[in-house]
């Protein structure tokens, strides 16, 4: 008789029996669990985050007083008396650079949210986990560096307001966080694009900690539409960001970075992770042929959307403000 030669399987182990003994191993059922990820634990991990987007800002910052002192800024253009007196608007900048700060990290976030959606790269050295882990402390540091440029864009308004501080600090509330609230120049329009990127990035941001209680599908969709907030965020620069009010190369700086993201949002589209997302051919039904449509549609735009931003920067030109109007005075009214 042949000999049965085949391992046999161990007999289940209690984990009384291997309590406390040197190399046994415990049974799978009594492995702890991986941490569950909350609102508290991520906000303690996005201290470093924090502390180089604190970093980045004074920075920013210094470039911003560099540029206003020697009137390399549009700012001097724009707001003359600015440049005459930089020391009296120190807040102004400082609004300025968490403004930067915030757009950069959102910018940030946007990559690490399209490397996670689609086929991580093989030379990317972050692992799924910590790719996922940035993603989210970044993106509760966007919220806080945007809601610190939007106070002190208020404190710079009661700072410069003669009226009584309670009204002033009334004024500045309604200017600087109340739709509509703002009604001189650009700021008609540019102030509540920003507005709406804050007032969403506060939700869509802090939706993750409570997916379970609404469903994993309506947070992914919900989570979607953080690129608005981008979009929002990146129009509201260029309009109403006095250091890029005109054609230069600080200005197309800024569609400098749309290009990785347009590319990394086409590749997504083109190949992504999941089936049912990928261009196959259109069924038979309408609604199959309707989703066809509206993909390919979506794929289109996105690669025009590449185009335009090598065209923009191969041109230096957006269709914005070539050369600055005869009257550069502010029409927020200073004293």
């Amino acid at each position: 008789m042949q000999q049965n030669t085949e391992p046999t399987a161990p007999e289940p182990t209690a984990p009384e029996a291997t309590a406390g003994v040197p190399g046994a191993r415990r049974p799978e059922s009594s492995r702890p669990a991986p941490p569950r990820v909350t609102l508290r634990s991520d906000l303690r991990a996005s201290g470093y985050d924090g502390l180089v987007a604190l970093i980045v800002t004074g920075a920013v910052f210094w470039l911003l007083w560099v540029r206003i002192n020697d009137r390399s800024s549009s700012t001097a253009t724009v707001m003359p008396f600015m440049a005459d007196d930089p020391e009296g608007f120190w807040l102004y900048f400082l609004s300025q650079a968490f403004g930067w700060s915030a757009l950069l990290w959102a910018w940030g976030t946007v990559i690490l949210g399209l490397l996670l959606s689609g086929s991580r790269p093989a030379w990317l050295p972050l692992s799924g986990p910590r790719l996922e882990r940035l993603h989210r402390t970044t993106s509760l540091n966007v919220i806080v560096l945007t809601l610190a440029h939007a106070l002190l864009f208020a404190a710079e308004l009661v700072r410069h307001d003669q009226d009584s501080w309670y009204a002033s600090a009334w004024t500045a509330f309604v200017e600087a966080f109340v739709p509509g609230g703002y009604a001189s120049g650009t700021g008609r329009i540019a102030i509540p694009i920003g507005q709406a990127a804050l007032y969403l990035a506060i939700p869509l941001g802090l939706l993750f900690y409570v997916r379970h209680r609404i469903g994993p599908r309506t947070w992914r969709v919900m989570h979607r539409f953080v690129i608005v907030v981008y979009v929002a965020s990146v129009w509201h620069t260029l309009l109403y960001g006095t250091n890029v009010w005109y054609d230069g190369w600080f200005r197309t700086s800024i569609w400098l970075l749309q290009l990785p993201i347009a590319a990394l949002f086409l590749v997504r589209l083109l190949r992504p992770a999941r089936r049912a997302q990928r261009l196959a051919a259109p069924g038979s039904s309408p609604g199959a042929k309707a989703a066809w449509t509206l993909r390919a549609a979506g794929r289109l735009a996105v690669a025009g959307v590449v185009v335009a931003v090598l065209a923009v920067l191969a041109t230096g030109r957006d269709g914005g403000r070539g050369e600055p109007p005869a009257d550069t005075s502010s029409t927020h009214h200073h004293d």
